[in-house]
């Protein structure tokens, strides 16, 4: 089985996740990977990450990204567990992609969930919402 990751690009991105926890539960085949029988391979074909929260050109980005996947004949995505607690797009990304790459499964889900949906949310807001420095307050020397 070739198994394509779509993470959350504020989740990778802006917040460092680095998928340890999608990647351990793979190899161990836990969580949304226990559907798949010890006796078949799993082959990670790569990980990409969604275009961010959309915009006009959200759907085409994400499309973009998929076929990247697709040419090296993925048979599943995996939406990653940051998807499935944050996303409120969800639903719309699983349906373009079953449209336009029909031959591909969409799968909700990586590892096991070790807090609620809302518990996590509730934990990354603040990741996502941290004041930063930006470039202007570097060069006035604020």
């Amino acid at each position: 089985m070739r198994i394509g990751i779509l993470t959350c690009s504020a989740a990778t991105q802006d917040s460092g996740c680095s998928s340890v926890s999608c990647l351990h539960d793979l190899r161990k085949r836990k969580g949304a990977f226990e559907r798949y029988s010890k006796d078949q391979t799993l082959d990670l074909i790569g990980i990409i990450n969604c275009a961010g929260c959309p915009t006009l050109a959200g759907p085409e980005k994400l499309l973009s990204r998929v076929r990247s996947l697709a040419e090296f004949r993925v048979d599943a995505i995996h939406f990653s567990y940051c998807i499935d607690a944050l996303c409120p797009y969800k639903s719309k990304y699983q349906a373009l992609i079953k449209e336009n790459f029909p031959v591909i499964d969409v799968i909700i889900g990586t590892h096991e969930a070790h807090v609620t949906h809302e518990q996590f949310r509730e934990s990354v807001k603040g990741l996502f919402c941290q004041p930063k420095r930006t470039m202007v307050e570097v060069i006035k020397g604020k």
